[in-house]
């Protein structure tokens, strides 16, 4: 039995040190776990600023976790060796390795250098743990242990339905009930207030403020249901395909049994993908779980614009809604207050949908038994998820929640209004109604003048008639 040493993460070391691959020898910083394949790949993929989101490495801690103990149930690692790399995949898991995972978005379409880099990570603590010289590759080697019975090909698809499936329902879908609630607290609060509706930009029939807000909580119930439902294939993992699918070095029911792992380690339905060459050839999973995403972007996207145009003004717009006031919204116009939270909502909307469009482009460039355009789907989708959690969070708080409304507008546009001359088209037909409406129009007289003067009805009936309460 191998005596495993009570260390915390960290090397207390300065300078560098020599680690080897197939290419020869390379210097590492000497206080990073990393390897010469992660260290390459930050010399060769240099490239602008994105690093690859921490999340896939988290979840790739659960792939190398369950890889482990599948393989060492099986007596294809030592006993004290599977748990050993178990044990540092957890601290991947938990995030405590986090430093050592530098790698760039760019870098290759499978994200082979990734996968190179947490079996790096992994093996050279794991060697730490035993009092090993790292970089030895002795007794754990990044290769024939930590990624046995595995391939790039297969595990990283499987980190990325992982990390993705986190995103969605431990960020993104409570921040979006959490403002669906917000809204629909709204909507009963302002249920009986009667305004004005507005179609084609133009004045339309009335409805109360209840009744839209309602309508954005359904619009937002709608689009958490997509997102649902788009993500399901995210639980379909590659793992088990090893290099083209075939599941070649992988011992029978390995994907099974990896999938069975994850889903215990994680807590979520994760299962085998019953076909592993169309879950490596192809990102659809990942293509659907993005419209989902960017459909509910859309949904937010109305609902932000709708609110800055309700809450434009405060003299020259409609002025019906008045939001909080953060922060001055000029440099030069002192008093100025902006709909600051809805345009970032807007701008966070627009980066959603451009991401959608680079996620499916990527999944359409699947090229026989491999997509290699992982790396930017994956990087593209957590930042959606991560800036629209964000968004809702903070459109939430600073803005939904102060939301109050201004009633002495919303009545006098109510009682203006001339397109509550609809109520009277069943009693004096539709010309008529239309000629009074396009009368008090024409002279700016209220809609009862002109209907009164018209003498198409009286004053009595059109009071009984035409009444706003009545008409929601």
């Amino acid at each position: 039995m191998t005596k495993i040493l009570d260390l915390p993460p960290g090397l207390p070391a300065a300078g560098t040190r020599t680690e080897s691959d197939a290419m020869g020898e390379i210097e590492v910083p000497a206080d990073r776990y990393w390897g010469a394949q992660t260290q390459r790949s930050l010399l060769h993929f240099s490239i602008g600023d994105d690093r690859m989101p921490k999340a896939v490495y988290h979840a790739y801690g659960h792939v190398k976790r369950a890889a482990a103990i599948v393989n060492g149930r099986a007596g294809r690692l030592e006993e004290w060796m599977a748990a050993l790399i178990a044990r540092v995949s957890e601290e991947v898991i938990a995030g405590e390795l986090d430093e050592h995972f530098p790698l760039f978005v760019w870098q290759t379409g499978s994200g082979t250098q990734s996968n190179m880099n947490v079996n790096e990570v992994i093996g050279n603590r794991a060697i730490q743990l035993v009092g090993g010289e790292l970089g030895s590759k002795t007794p754990i080697h990044p290769n024939d242990h930590v990624n046995k019975a595995q391939s790039s090909n297969d595990t990283f698809p499987t980190a990325m339905h992982i990390a993705s499936v986190r995103a969605l329902h431990e960020r993104l879908l409570p921040s979006v009930e959490l403002l669906c609630a917000a809204i629909e607290a709204k909507a009963a609060a302002w249920q009986d207030v009667v305004k004005i509706g507005r179609t084609h930009l133009q004045d339309a029939v009335p409805l109360t403020v209840g009744q839209q807000w309602n309508g954005y909580a359904h619009q937002l119930r709608g689009a958490i249901a997509q997102v649902t439902v788009s993500a399901e294939g995210l639980y379909e993992l590659a793992a088990g395909g090893t290099a083209v699918g075939t599941g070649l070095n992988a011992p029978p029911d390995f994907g099974e049994q990896i999938a069975a792992e994850i889903a215990a380690s994680t807590g979520y339905p994760f299962r085998t993908a019953p076909d592993k060459f169309a879950a490596l050839a192809g990102l659809d999973a990942m293509v659907a779980a993005s419209a989902g995403v960017r459909a509910l972007a859309v949904v937010l996207m109305k609902l932000a614009n709708d609110i800055r145009w309700l809450a434009s003004g405060p003299r020259a717009g409609l002025a019906e809604l008045r939001l909080p006031a953060n922060e001055p919204g000029s440099s030069i116009m002192p008093g100025k207050v902006n709909p600051t939270q809805c345009e970032a909502m807007v701008m966070v909307c627009i980066q959603v949908l451009a991401n959608d469009s680079a996620v499916a482009a990527a999944g359409a460039q699947g090229t026989f038994e491999l997509n290699t355009m992982r790396p930017i789907v994956i990087a593209d989708f957590l930042h959606s998820t991560t800036i629209l959690a964000d968004a809702c969070r903070t459109f939430r708080e600073y803005c939904v929640v102060g939301i109050e409304l201004n009633t002495r507008q919303i009545d006098a546009y109510v009682g203006r209004s001339l397109m509550l001359v609809t109520a009277l088209a069943p009693a004096i037909g539709y010309d008529r109604a239309s000629e009074i409406a396009h009368k008090a129009d024409r002279e700016d007289t209220t809609l009862r003048e002109a209907a009164i003067e018209s003498g198409y009805i009286s004053a009595e009936d059109f009071d009984r008639i035409v009444d706003p309460r009545g008409m929601v």
